[in-house]
């Protein structure tokens, strides 16, 4: 699995999101990119692509397409529309990608050229974080304020669900 994050102008979400597919298959790799904010950190992603991998390969998955499953587990929800929130949209936005399988260094390279900048983006908007995935003061208090770490409860309870 590799990482990929930049900054991005999306005039048209069908027409990107149309592009990242031909990318995904031409590469033969799994390809999903989320709004910056949303992400709690590398391990966030990483767990979250473990998982639906091994959804994938064990017949468990929720959803059809593996970069669906990926942005199921990354969002700790089952409910596709809900997780979708934490998808890129239309607008400028920081984006950070994953790219799972199949020809990595040829879908990162793509990925790249399609976002435009990758210069680094801040990752994980704090209060976008506790929102998103319901965390409340007491739970971040439990945890010396790392966000990552209940994240990463929600994204294996997603799996405990099935």
């Amino acid at each position: 699995m590799k990482l990929v994050d930049g900054r991005t102008e999306i005039q048209d979400l069908d027409s990107f999101l149309n592009e990242i597919g031909q990318i995904s298959e031409e590469t033969e790799s799994t390809i999903q990119l989320f709004d910056a904010d949303y992400v709690a950190g590398e391990q966030h992603l990483r767990r979250a692509a473990e998982l639906a991998g091994r959804a994938v390969d064990r017949g468990t998955t929720i959803a059809r397409e593996p970069a669906v499953e990926l942005l199921l587990y990354a969002a700790g929800r089952r409910q596709i529309n809900r997780a979708l929130e934490m998808g890129v949209s239309e607008g400028s936005m920081a984006v950070v990608g994953v790219v799972d399988g199949g020809d990595e260094a040829a879908g990162v390279v793509a990925v790249e050229e399609l976002l435009g900048s990758t210069d680094p983006v801040e990752w994980g908007d704090r209060e976008t974080l506790t929102t998103f995935f319901d965390i409340g003061d007491p739970e971040v208090g439990v945890v010396d304020g790392d966000i990552e770490s209940i994240v990463l409860e929600r994204v294996a309870l997603l799996a405990v669900e099935q």
